[in-house]
């Protein structure tokens, strides 16, 4: 049986984004919808707050200051509420409390790539901050959802301890901009075909089959 060619699907993302994470769910239905697929994932570090704190802070001031107080901060999330319950996710955003630097978050992503756990610790994230309102720029909590995925607890907190990879984190959230991404999420098919935000399950199933009709109609290798 000829073993069909793959594609790359790259995904510019952040934890905290809850437009990555509706953007993700949006993506999963589709893949499980075909499961033949010819997508490898990979995920990109991009800090929406890169000039966030390093201990994060006060979500609600944080929000009201962005947006210009509390009811203009309503009235943005608004649509986001909307999506995520078409989509099925339910976001408690009473429990989260705090909007963390994500740095610290990223560079758990990076590792867990280097395990091939990369999208059990994206998932995790996500779970982790927006559905029980976790700290994820806290290192014991790091450390606790590496240790969910089947990392070592002691190791990650040892790296999180230290400057282990932040400056090439930095280095890609920054080349990313240089390339002109300005939000997320922003996922780049086969190194050349941008699809910026959270697109339904419906594109996605289009962008597969146009893809495997292309290859399909490309001559195959003997």
């Amino acid at each position: 049986m000829t073993q069909l060619p793959t594609v790359k699907l790259d995904i510019l993302s952040d934890p905290i984004c809850p437009w990555c994470y509706i953007g993700k769910t949006h993506l999963d239905k589709a893949l499980a919808e075909v499961p033949d697929h010819p997508f490898v994932i990979e995920w990109h570090p991009f800090q929406l707050n890169p000039e966030m704190p390093v201990e994060g802070m006060d979500r609600r001031a944080y929000l009201e200051g962005k947006f210009g107080g509390k009811e203009a901060a309503v009235r943005a999330y608004a649509p986001v509420v909307e999506h995520a319950e078409k989509a099925g996710l339910s976001i408690d955003f009473e429990a989260m409390q705090r909007t963390p630097n994500t740095l610290d978050a990223h560079r758990l992503i990076h590792w867990a790539g280097i395990e091939g756990k990369q999208t059990a610790a994206v998932d995790a994230l996500f779970e982790a901050y927006f559905t029980k309102g976790q700290d994820i720029g806290d290192h014991g909590t790091l450390a606790d959802i590496a240790a969910e995925i089947g990392m070592d607890r002691d190791v990650v907190l040892k790296l999180l301890e230290g400057d282990s990879d932040r400056d090439a984190i930095q280095s890609r959230d920054a080349h990313s901009r240089k390339m002109g991404v300005n939000s997320v999420p922003t996922f780049v098919v086969a190194n050349q075909h941008a699809v910026p935000g959270a697109q339904p399950p419906e594109l996605w199933k289009q962008v597969i089959a146009d893809i495997m009709e292309q290859i399909k109609a490309a001559p195959q290798a003997e």
